[in-house]
């Protein structure tokens, strides 16, 4: 076997287990978002991700193992949602960014969204540790973005806590709340009531602490 060849199995193999993490990822998500922590099985999540629960166990070694990385997974695609809090140039855009990234997030991991609202409304007893080191972590980091704003007049004077908690209480609720949103809608939203729900947000709450959306810093 040739060295090019090996590192093309080696490659292949990597990828595979990739795939296959991912596929036990997502089952897991949608079965712990159903039955919650107590209430899923190891074995109901390898029928669901079609694996035998030996393949499973292979792969995560226990229940809590396997809850803790979903939950890491959906709160590190979080984490990067609010990248553009230093990339971006003004509140403005760096927020509009923000809250369209939560929507979209909340159309593509409802599940996972449900497991974070699920764990965190029973008293974090499986994550307490992450909430008060990682997310304690990244909410002061964008506090203090958010304080820059308010010293330099760009935003209204506001509680930086209470602007970050309303952004994930409405941006979640799409997932958290989606059979009651599809319900009353009589069906999934379309793209075009996506895109249009994601505009609202953006100017209730850009015009709520003084941005014009369409223009920048400005009055409401």
């Amino acid at each position: 076997m040739s060295h090019g060849e090996g590192a093309e199995k080696t490659g292949s193999r990597a990828e595979m287990r990739e795939e296959t993490e991912r596929s036990i990822l997502d089952a897991a998500e949608r079965v712990f978002a159903e039955s919650g922590f107590g209430g899923a099985t190891m074995q109901a999540i390898a029928d669901a991700c079609g694996l035998p629960k030996a393949n499973l166990h292979y792969y995560f070694s226990s229940k809590e193992r396997l809850y803790r990385r979903v939950v890491e997974r959906i709160f590190t695609v979080w984490l990067e949602a609010a990248d553009s809090f230093e990339t971006s140039a003004s509140p403005e855009v760096a927020l509009r960014r923000y809250i369209s990234r939560k929507m979209q997030l909340s159309r593509e991991h409802r599940y996972g969204s449900k497991v974070w609202a699920n764990e965190v409304m029973h008293g974090a007893p499986i994550i307490q540790d992450y909430l008060e080191s990682t997310l304690r972590e990244w909410t002061e980091s964008r506090v203090a973005v958010i304080r820059r704003w308010i010293a330099s007049g760009a935003i209204q004077p506001i509680e930086p806590r209470w602007l970050l908690y309303m952004i994930w209480a409405t941006t979640q609720h799409y997932a958290d709340f989606a059979h009651q949103v599809e319900t009353l809608n009589h069906g999934p939203l379309s793209d075009a009531q996506w895109d249009e729900a994601t505009e609202t947000v953006c100017q209730i709450i850009l015009r709520g602490i003084g941005l014009d959306p369409r223009h920048g810093p400005g009055t409401a």
